[in-house]
């Protein structure tokens, strides 16, 4: 039991232990933040179980969050927790059709699904270059964007986080682009932005496609509709100053 002063309200973690599907038990972690508003303002709640991925925690504890919004003005901290031992099985059951779903790569689960996003300076030789990174991600079965608007050259990729890694060796080592002698010549002007695993609020791309965007804001649209707004607002903005 945590307690703060106050002014930030209270703290406390509760562990429960609940079957799943296969009557297995699955101890899970839950913190609960009450803020000084409480009960008219619902409490901060992280989720947490060495026997969940991460997407399913988050699932777990989004589903907290809505049934806390209908406790409004009440204790709900009992509520919550019997509400979660009943309802477990029902919201992994869903995070796991979810997943299988969305998830056209055979090996590795939910967990095992990374993005990367890289910046390019140029290319010179565009019409290889692209063929080059189109071969790529197709034969480590990434999924992604290849975006050019206006002079900024991006590539968003996901995937297996092996295939990730394997992607980035690939794009230091080879010779992609040619100088301005027009020798062929490896890239060393590539930065990688951000390299994260993938939450359950971010959407899978289904394929690899190459996008060009007249305008930043096609782009935001881009990464919006992919539920990156996060991740556009964080590293993009910069680059087109």
């Amino acid at each position: 039991f945590l307690y703060f002063p106050e002014t930030h309200g209270i703290s406390f973690r509760i562990q429960i232990s609940v079957k799943d599907l296969l009557d297995k038990d699955i101890v899970l972690k839950l913190l609960f933040h009450l803020p000084v508003s409480y009960p008219s303002t619902p409490p901060d709640i992280s989720v947490n179980s060495d026997q969940l991925t991460r997407a399913q925690c988050m699932d777990v504890k989004e589903k907290l969050l809505e049934q806390a919004k209908k406790h409004l003005s009440e204790p709900m901290v009992h509520d919550l927790i019997l509400w979660v031992q009943q309802h477990l099985k029902g919201v992994i059951k869903q995070s796991a059709t979810v997943c299988n779903e969305k998830t056209t790569l055979s090996k590795g689960t939910e967990d095992d699904i990374w993005m990367l996003l890289l910046h390019l300076d140029h290319m010179r030789a565009k019409a290889k270059y692209v063929k080059t990174v189109e071969k790529w991600a197709s034969n480590l079965r990434l999924t992604g964007r290849l975006m050019f608007v206006g002079k900024i050259i991006l590539i968003l990729l996901q995937g297996d986080r092996s295939s990730i890694k394997e992607y980035l060796i690939l794009q230091k080592t080879s010779k992609v682009d040619v100088d301005s002698s027009g020798k062929k010549c490896k890239e060393k002007m590539m930065r990688v932005l951000c390299e994260t695993e993938v939450q359950s609020q971010h959407k899978r791309f289904q394929t690899f496609e190459v996008k060009e965007y007249s305008t930043p804001e096609e782009l935001q649209k881009e990464f919006e509709t992919a539920g990156l707004t996060t991740l556009f607002s964080e590293f993009v903005p910069p680059l087109l100053k």
